[in-house]
């Protein structure tokens, strides 16, 4: 028997019983979280003729038999069709879909996952990372987290950490803090935020406490993706993400709100991928005009939802709580 053929006959889940009921239990949290706090449940596309222009993220591209000459991209996040929603005058809002993300895949990471995502109107920096936080409490299992959260600024845990100040550094200090070789040269070349990036996962985020969530803030404001900058220091964006040990599980923003800022935002990712051989993606301009009609003061974030099964379910493989996992170009499904 063929290869090939031997791998099309591993047609096993990637999950346990066990992990699709915790799966099922932990839903019913999370909406039970939402509905308690008055946040209403949406549904958005997945299929869109845009994709984002962020050059860390890949979009899936998708064809249509009815419109062949289109490209179409599955969705990497709800967060556009949302906020557009929110420009339409919703209330609080959450999504709990799939979501698909290209050159993604290894122990924590996978082609397709679960995102919960949600947004709060009038919540600043303190109240949507308050409200992460207890979502996050409210869904991992009793007795894994041992005391309250964590909360220090991306710079002072650069600065304990390695010594080196994120918002002036050198690049030339970057790298000798990673601890440079030729390696990380050719991979990561003269780009600042993948130095910082590398950094934030080799050095900092391994000494963040293991039993316990760390809410991670104010990020450099070239990292400031969709969150606006900080009104007290501009060097900084109303970005935070919360960890548990190492683990990141959320991602969130204190969100912009201006629609030039956003589009020339847009144009920087481009110029960016252009850079790095990236191809450039079709603007979703639907976004860009909710944004010119007026999106009101509001933050919101996304959680892995994958990475609470593999806390909740002692794994330390995506894989093995998500039902059918990709396993890679090639490969079959495990």
């Amino acid at each position: 028997m063929s290869a090939n053929r031997s791998a099309a006959l591993d047609w096993q889940p990637s999950a346990t019983l066990a992990a699709a009921q915790c799966r099922a239990r932990m839903l019913r949290r999370a909406r039970d979280f939402f509905a308690a706090h008055d946040v209403l449940e949406v549904d958005s596309p997945i299929l869109s003729r845009a994709a984002v222009t962020d050059p860390h993220i890949e979009s899936v591209s998708a064809g249509l038999q009815l419109d062949p000459e289109t490209e179409y991209f599955l969705q990497t996040s709800p967060e556009f069709p949302m906020k557009r929603m929110l420009c339409a005058g919703y209330p609080d809002i959450f999504e709990i879909c799939k979501v698909f993300r290209d050159g993604e895949c290894g122990r924590q990471h996978q082609p397709e996952f679960t995102l919960v995502e949600w947004y709060r109107l009038g919540f600043d920096l303190q109240q949507i990372a308050a409200d992460t936080v207890a979502f996050l409490t409210a869904m991992i299992r009793p007795g894994l987290i041992s005391g309250p959260a964590r909360q220090v600024l991306y710079r002072d845990a650069f600065l304990q950490a390695t010594g080196v100040d994120p918002l002036c550094a050198t690049l030339a200090a970057l790298k000798s803090a990673a601890d440079d070789d030729e390696r990380l040269e050719s991979v990561l070349g003269d780009r600042r935020d993948d130095w910082l990036d590398l950094l934030l996962t080799q050095k900092i985020a391994p000494g963040f406490a293991r039993d316990r969530l760390t809410v991670l803030s104010h990020y450099p404001a070239s990292q400031a993706a969709l969150a606006r900058l900080s009104p007290d220091n501009a060097e900084v964006a109303e970005r935070f993400e919360v960890f548990f040990g190492n683990l990141e599980l959320a991602n969130g923003y204190v969100e912009l709100t201006d629609a030039l800022e956003q589009r020339a935002r847009c144009d920087a990712d481009q110029a960016a991928r252009r850079a790095t051989g990236r191809r450039r993606r079709p603007l979703d301009e639907s976004f860009l005009a909710a944004l010119d009609s007026g999106l009101p003061d509001c933050a919101g974030v996304a959680v892995g939802f994958d990475r609470l099964l593999m806390i909740n379910c002692s794994v330390d493989d995506i894989a093995g709580v998500q039902s059918f996992a990709f396993a890679g170009p090639g490969d079959a499904v495990k």
